[in-house]
């Protein structure tokens, strides 16, 4: 839901009021128009910025963006990208905030304007994106995530339901429902509409009496489904274009031959492998008697549970299980080969007739990284899986974590008949792995055709589908050629069981189905033939020869433009009002795909730093702080734990390369009950070369060829060997190089003798990050190869000179602090001041998993 803000300012007092906020929904046969509507007002003496912010299911196509200020209206023109680009580039290059679309979550996105008010002024924001509703497990879902930030005077969600078909059920809830608000939430229902509103008062909106703060702040959910009664499905007729939705009832599902293909290369470590593990128990424990399954895991090498598909039976499931409970993981990724197991065992049993005649073949791939042995090439990879699988089976790929490579999952899923989904890090991933599958583990029918007369229709969508799976539903729309609807026959067929049923089309009347009704909104059937040909014509412009993918995005680009959706193709340019300074920048929306979400465009941080290599530290109680100078920013985060514990730092399971930190804390409490921690050790190994190095405060220790050699820190010295350069300067550092590959540097921070509470500690700085493999991971080793993030939002924070701000990284939303941690390279003694976004309570949400999950046992230990 819309939200808006004012911009930082030196006087508290001048604030922005905002008195309306509505959330308006209309769906009509499942096709969503939204409009969202923002009205505030400027009760300052000067004129400020405020910013519009709505977040927008990712499947939606924004289609309208107007302001109104003091009467004037702005209303956005859709453009072709390349055509816009120059715009776009101005308005960042400017330094000035552009409206742009970024990924903020799973699924939702955040469209964000901000515009410059005159005292004493009102505007209005009005935002419209419409969407197809998909069925999945079952039902429907609209959600509309409401964000006010402050209560509102007028503050509405309404949504109207008009279903022909009729409906089953409709559910509204919301995850900032408490038992006073529930009763606010209206809902009426007959057989073919229903109405859902939610509008509480001011006060009712308090969190409590008295409060600013506000109790809505969350997703406000409907979820429904239709009445089926017709194996044909439901054909609607309006406007000269139909739709037919096709989803039977009560049909017997089809066997299934599943191969879990599982990544279990270095950079699966910790988390994700036990929730992967956790998921796969799950799955195994569903899988019909009927259905026959394998499991296949690979690094740089294949291992199969074994040689055929099994069976699904009690014993087999649970030798099954067994085995995944074994899966740990190490090496590189060989995808290529992983996936080709699959692809061979299910050909090999089908061959064998081994597996059932009426039963569907699918792959399922797990993996959270890139392709770096065997075939790294991608499109290599994807011309041997096509290849190898030859249209009869599908696969489905799950991208697990931010640093997948969606986009290459995604076209080699489309390419062989099946799906790919990124499971977001966090600690439902396991149950996004079982949410994924339970939408396929139950195919009703194959190889299905809708048919319909040529010389009526044309311009279909698609009408072939590989499979049907219960739950979900198969929507075909086109325009009608010939309005005598005597001719109008359809039929569909479908495998896996005989499936044949046709019927005659008729089109809906809609003043008698709802009298007294506005028309609902105009040329729906149209809109939603536009909306699903250029979500089609994007899948296809990813696939196929040039020839075909350059035809499918010419015309995707033409239909966007003429339905005025904002695709991948397209951008929404608004012209702000000129300013007392001229000309203002303008705002330029654009359409972000599933690989590209969270990528940031529009943050300009700290101009000290210079352009040189990422530096990636751990220093003082302990800070942890990612240097990014190619983004001039950086981000930090602390981390608290009992002294004693051991923390994996870096490990490269590639290269053998690992790096574990023990911290301890001062001699006692100070006074203020404060308890500051520290790294007082650091074990680097490099199990390939044989090395070992223990660095404590005392002194340096080194393993090689079995024998351990002592420096202490009142020496200088300068070690050259064949697998390790040491270079030691007295009482100050310690550079470790490894053959080939990464630079460490450790610094020692010497304290008084005396002091009664702080003790001697150290510092860990890594440079040439890069030289160490896509696997490597640890507290600081998972952001050696990058990091994407969006910062905005900054608004004034609990400290006058910290400002906070919601960061969106990994999937996640975030509140940060600006704050600035200190780099000792330079400076031993005082250090140099570095601007960072901190991230709060030990990193959660930036780095992977929890901070336990990086506790070890020992200084050399990985588990």
């Amino acid at each position: 839901s819309p939200s808006l803000l004012q911009k930082r300012s030196t006087n508290e007092t001048e604030m922005v009021e905002v008195y309306s906020v509505k959330v308006d929904c209309t769906v009509t046969s499942r096709f969503a128009h939204t409009v969202t509507t923002s009205r505030a007002l400027n009760k300052a003496k000067s004129s400020q910025e405020i910013f519009f912010e709505v977040q927008m299911p990712k499947t939606a196509f924004i289609v309208n963006f107007s302001m109104e200020i003091d009467g004037e209206v702005y209303v956005g023109a859709v453009k072709e990208k390349k055509k816009a680009k120059k715009q776009y580039e101005k308005a960042v290059s400017s330094g000035q905030t552009a409206g742009l679309v970024k990924a903020s979550g799973r699924k939702m996105e955040k469209f964000s304007v901000s515009v410059n008010i005159a005292a004493e002024s009102n505007v209005t924001f009005i935002l419209t994106y419409e969407e197809l509703l998909q069925r999945k497990l079952g039902q429907y879902e609209i959600l509309t995530r409401v964000k006010p930030k402050l209560p509102v005077q007028e503050f509405q969600i309404v949504t109207n339901i008009y279903e022909p078909q009729g409906l089953a059920y409709v559910d509204a809830h919301a995850t900032f429902l408490s038992n006073e608000l529930l009763p606010l939430v209206h809902k009426t229902v007959t057989d073919t509409k229903a109405r859902i509103s939610f509008s509480p008062t001011m006060d009712e909106q308090r969190k409590c009496p008295n409060c600013e703060g506000t109790l809505i702040d969350g997703d406000f959910v409907i979820k429904y489904d239709v009445k089926r009664t017709e194996n044909l499905g439901n054909v609607q007729i309006a406007n000269g274009y139909f739709v037919h939705f096709f989803s039977p009832q009560d049909l017997q599902r089809v066997p299934k031959n599943v191969a879990f293909v599982i990544d279990r290369s270095g950079s699966m470590w910790g988390i994700k492998m036990q929730q992967t593990h956790e998921a796969l128990l799950a799955i195994l424990k569903d899988l019909n008697e009927e259905d026959h399954f394998a499991l296949i895991q690979f690094d740089d090498t294949i291992d199969s549970w074994r040689e055929s598909l099994s069976k699904a039976t009690k014993e087999n499931v649970a030798e099954g299980m067994a085995y995944i409970r074994t899966i740990q993981p190490s090496g590189v990724t060989d995808i290529n080969s992983g996936v080709l197991r699959g692809v061979h065992m299910l050909i090999k049993d089908r061959q064998e007739e081994k597996l059932p005649e009426r039963s569907v073949d699918m792959i399922i791939l797990l993996t959270d990284g890139m392709p770096n042995i065997g075939v790294t090439s991608i499109p290599a990879i994807q011309d041997n899986v096509k290849s190898a699988m030859g249209g009869n089976m599908s696969l489905f790929c799950l991208g697990i974590g931010n640093d997948v490579d969606y986009s290459f999952l995604d076209v080699m899923s489309q390419q062989n008949k099946g799906v790919a989904r990124r499971i977001f890090e966090g600690s439902d991933a396991s149950l996004q792995l079982q949410g994924f599958y339970d939408e396929v583990a139950s195919p009703i029918l194959s190889k299905v055709d809708l048919r319909y007369p040529v010389n009526v229709v044309d311009s279909l969508t698609t009408n072939h589908y590989s499979e049907l799976y219960n739950g979900s539903e198969i929507v075909v729309a086109g325009r009608m050629m010939d309005n005598n609807l005597d001719n109008f026959m359809v039929e569909v067929f479908g495998q896996g069981m005989d499936f044949l049923v046709e019927g005659q089309a008729s089109a809906l009347d809609w003043n008698v189905m709802y009298p007294n009704e506005d028309y609902i909104f105009g040329y729906f059937t149209e809109r939603l033939w536009a909306y699903l040909t250029i979500q089609q014509l994007l899948q296809k412009s990813k696939t196929g020869t040039p020839e075909e993918k350059a035809n499918a995005t010419a015309k995707a680009l033409e239909m966007s433009l003429r339905y005025s959706f904002v695709t991948p193709l397209t951008s929404m340019v608004v012209t702000k009002p000129d300013t007392k300074d001229g000309p203002d920048s303008p705002l330029i929306a654009d359409k972000l795909t599933e690989g590209e979400g969270g990528k940031s465009d529009n943050w300009a941080g700290p101009s000290y730093l210079s352009h040189h290599t990422p530096t990636y530290l751990v220093d003082g109680d302990p800070h942890f702080m990612i240097e990014l100078p190619d983004r001039e920013d950086a981000l930090c985060f602390n981390l608290n734990d009992k002294p004693g514990t051991i923390f994996n730092l870096v490990r490269d399971p590639t290269q053998g390369i690992f790096v574990n930190g023990q911290i301890l804390g001062d001699k006692k409490i100070a006074p203020d009950g404060k308890m500051n921690t520290y790294f007082c050790r650091f074990g680097i190994e490099h199990r390939i070369l044989g090395l070992k190095l223990e660095v404590s405060t005392q002194d340096i220790s080194v393993l090689q060829d079995g024998k351990w050699v002592t420096f202490q820190w009142s020496e200088t010295a300068s070690v050259k060997g064949p697998n390790m350069d040491l270079l030691l300067t007295k009482d100050r550092s310690l550079t470790v190089t490894l053959r080939n590959s990464v630079k460490f540097v450790i610094l020692l921070h010497k304290v008084w003798s005396e002091h009664p509470y702080h003790r001697d500690y150290l510092g860990f700085y890594t440079l040439d990050s890069h030289l160490l493999s896509s696997s490597v991971h640890g507290l600081l080793g998972q952001f050696y190869h990058g990091i994407e993030y969006e910062v905005s939002d900054m608004h004034p924070g609990e400290v006058q000179e910290k400002p906070d701000a919601t960061m969106y990284v990994k999937g996640r939303e975030l509140n940060v602090t600006r704050g600035w941690q200190r780099d000792f390279r330079s400076d031993l003694k005082m250090g140099k001041n570095v601007p960072c976004w901190f991230v709060h309570s030990n990193g959660t949400g930036l780095i992977d998993g929890d901070a336990t999950d990086y506790v070890v046992s020992g200084l050399f230990k990985t588990f």
